[in-house]
């Protein structure tokens, strides 16, 4: 890699020049206002050199210039000394990258660190919802790009099947379903069990103004509505294993579970193993018995179990109530160590939860820590920003929500719109239409949600994710369309040994080329998506820069022009495989 070569020739230059030794350079894309190709930062140089930085950059051009082949030209702008690089270099880079399986992904290996990335985590007593779309698809996402970066990875979640919501739906239906069930109503589980959810809201509040009317303050009115008195008993008698609750909430709990999988091989997102609260709420309580007995954890005088985290900025923070029953982070205790006893060459965990949650996991990694467990440090927690409509914030119990299903369903017909109205898919039969329909509303819907970095709230326009300009999912697919539409059109062979004088439009894609392995990496430390959807961005501007401005079967060169198909070629490839890790398919036409 030239980088290298120049960073080996430079600390021999320095040793001999001024008998200093420097580990490292900093070097970056030149940028486009500058002649050049690469750059070289001065500054950070200045400490082993006591000089002006323009006249010790000058002095690094001249000897590069003479001592490496591939520098054929310098030029100093302040602390920053951009390098022009020889075709030759670009050449046979492209090569390279023609003859390598996979290029930019990290095979693994036998010894690759094993990483566990948990996503989606949803309730069971409704559907799946945009935010839970943005969850999933950063979660797989992350996952993706761990594993092309050399990872093995175990993709999992936690289903939360307890506690008083859950009560809420099962409740609901008792009193109002009649025995509805998925397929008397013809209804999707998870809608069936969410429409009682809603229901359930909807007669608590009926029962909060019954109270008022009786004279009883806000507060009372609430606590005392008859409906979540009986929900909350319904919750004791689960906990309780009462036969005929649990045996209520095994059923419901499969209608939803059903509706999920549909609306997962929808999303296009998988799970190697699931875990389910009803089980390690239990574990985390042997742990929180473990964490006292050692010191770690205190019980008050009502009996409830705190740790004290105010010497690390934090407070104190309870992990069993007086009676017993578990808080979430029990049961998270529970989950994490069951985790790595599972998978027992686990590396490091990435929890894919919203903000709204920083606080919980800063104090759960804070615990087991101080329980001793040695992977602790190796804890991360994904988190992002809410997703927002412009009809503003979505609420599950009023039903304002807007299911992932319903959300699909419109991308695909948007996409369905708009494709037809490019009239291109004449002799494209109606299911494959139907299926790239399909493949241009997710892909739309995947990265307008990814390329916005994780941290960052999103407010989701559907209409302007699918458009066909732009920074969009559906303009990357369609120069990818349009490539594989140039190479069915044409005859690919070798590329010869013979060197070329290259249009500078021709090198910006190969250094967009150049730069994936390193943005893989970066994503994969980062874990941001977003990395991999602006490189997609970058890339495919770089090309249609090239294919507007340079006629790709112009040249009489017949050596240069099959190096502009396999060029061609090596975007699409490109295009393919980092869309892949967004999770969104490169349709051949459009």
């Amino acid at each position: 890699m030239i980088q290298e070569l120049l960073q080996q020739k430079l600390q021999v230059f320095f040793a001999q020049q001024y008998d200093s030794e420097v580990q490292q350079f900093e070097f970056q894309a030149t940028r486009k206002e500058f002649e050049g190709d690469l750059t070289l930062v001065v500054f950070p140089l200045l400490r082993y050199v006591k000089m002006a930085p323009e006249a010790l950059g000058t002095a690094l051009g001249s000897f590069l210039e003479k001592e490496v082949d591939e520098v054929v030209g310098h030029n100093v702008v302040k602390g920053f000394l951009n390098l022009s690089l020889a075709d030759s270099l670009y050449i046979d880079a492209l090569k390279d990258i023609v003859q390598t399986d996979s290029y930019g992904h990290v095979p693994v290996q036998e010894n690759s660190p094993t990483v566990m990335v948990e996503y989606s985590s949803p309730n069971t007593n409704k559907p799946l919802h945009l935010g839970h779309i943005r969850n999933n698809l950063l979660g797989y996402s992350v996952a993706q790009i761990l594993e092309a970066a050399g990872n093995r990875v175990h993709k999992t979640q936690i289903i939360n099947d307890r506690g008083i919501h859950i009560c809420k739906s099962m409740l609901a239906w008792q009193r109002y379903g009649g025995g509805e069930t998925p397929q008397s109503s013809s209804t999707k589980g998870d809608f069936l069990v969410g429409k009682y959810y809603v229901r359930f809201d909807q007669e608590y509040k009926k029962e909060i103004e019954a109270g008022l009317a009786q004279g009883l303050t806000e507060d009372e009115a609430k606590s005392q509505a008859p409906i979540l008195l009986e929900a909350q008993a319904m919750l004791r008698k689960w906990e309780a294993q009462d036969s005929e609750v649990r045996s209520l909430w095994s059923q419901m709990n499969v209608w939803v579970y059903e509706g999920f999988e549909q609306t997962y091989t929808q999303l296009g997102v998988a799970f190697d193993s699931y875990y389910y609260e009803s089980d390690t709420y239990l574990l985390g309580k042997e742990i929180i018995e473990k964490g006292l007995k050692e010191g770690v954890f205190y019980r008050k005088a009502d009996q409830s179990v705190w740790i004290d985290l105010t010497d690390e900025g934090l407070d104190e923070k309870i992990l069993l109530r007086s009676d017993g029953t578990a808080v979430y982070m029990t049961q998270d205790l529970g989950t994490a160590a069951q985790r790595v006893s599972d998978v027992p060459e686990l590396n490091g965990m990435v929890y894919t939860v919203g903000n709204e949650q920083d606080y919980h996991f800063q104090v759960l990694f804070k615990v087991l820590k101080r329980l001793g467990y040695s992977w602790a440090d190796r804890l991360f927690h994904l988190s992002y920003g809410m997703v927002d409509l412009p009809s503003g914030k979505m609420k599950s119990r009023e039903g304002t929500v807007v299911d992932a299903d319903d959300l699909m369903h419109q991308m695909r017909t948007t996409a369905q719109g708009l494709a037809d109205e490019l009239g291109k898919l004449e002799g494209m039969a109606t299911d494959q239409k139907a299926e790239l329909y399909h493949q241009i509303g997710l892909g739309a819907l995947k990265y307008y949600i990814l390329k916005v970095d994780p941290k960052k709230r999103i407010l989701f326009d559907p209409e302007a994710s699918v458009d066909f300009n732009g920074n969009t999912g559906p303009f990357i697919q369609y120069t990818h369309a349009r490539i594989c539409s140039l190479l069915r059109k044409s005859t690919l062979k070798p590329i010869s040994g013979e060197k070329f004088p290259l249009d500078a439009k021709e090198k910006e894609v190969i250094k967009q080329l150049m730069s994936y392995p390193e943005t893989v990496q970066q994503a994969a430390t980062q874990h941001s998506p977003a990395l991999i959807a602006n490189y997609l961005y970058d890339v495919v501007r770089a090309f249609n820069s090239f294919y507007q401005n340079v006629s790709i079967m112009g040249t009489e060169d017949e050596q240069h022009q099959q190096f502009r198909l396999h060029l061609a070629q090596v975007v699409a490839e490109n295009l393919k495989r980092a869309g892949g890790l967004l999770g969104m398919h490169m349709p051949e036409q459009m």
